[in-house]
């Protein structure tokens, strides 16, 4: 998984087209936060809290990691940013997911992030041990 590409961005375009796709879902599962982060209520427009974290989240990760690649390049230790950032926000939206209705466009849209960002978590957390057992 060592690959020395220049960039983060470049290292993930020399991977397989199925994790390149992965990488685009998650990324795209992410940023659609952003249409659910504001709603109309009979008040007025109100911001929901859950994509509102779950965009810093994201971009608090990417920040993350792109000084890990930096440091270690381009190895399991990078899912590290993913367990730093998202986990919290993660479990957080998980214990909320009963406050939009679930069958509403956003109760939807949680329940595709909540999938999406778990496994990546799952997979994310078998490669920090696999790197960590490797050089330790």
């Amino acid at each position: 998984m060592d690959t020395d590409a220049g960039t983060l961005g470049a290292a993930i375009a020399s991977q397989p087209a199925w994790l390149q796709a992965w990488v685009m879902a998650m990324v795209v599962v992410h940023l659609l936060a952003v249409v659910f982060a504001a709603t109309r209520t009979p008040e007025g427009w109100r911001v929901r809290p859950e994509p509102l974290a779950i965009l810093v989240s994201f971009l608090a990760a990417g920040v993350f990691m792109g000084w890990l690649y930096e440091q270690y390049g381009y190895v399991r230790l990078l899912g590290l940013a993913h367990l730093v950032f998202w986990t919290p926000v993660y479990l957080w939206v998980l214990t909320r997911r009963r406050d939009p209705a679930p069958g509403s466009l956003f109760g939807k849209y949680l329940v595709v992030y909540l999938l999406t960002a778990g496994l990546s978590l799952v997979v994310d957390a078998i490669d920090l041990v696999r790197y960590l057992s490797r050089t330790a």
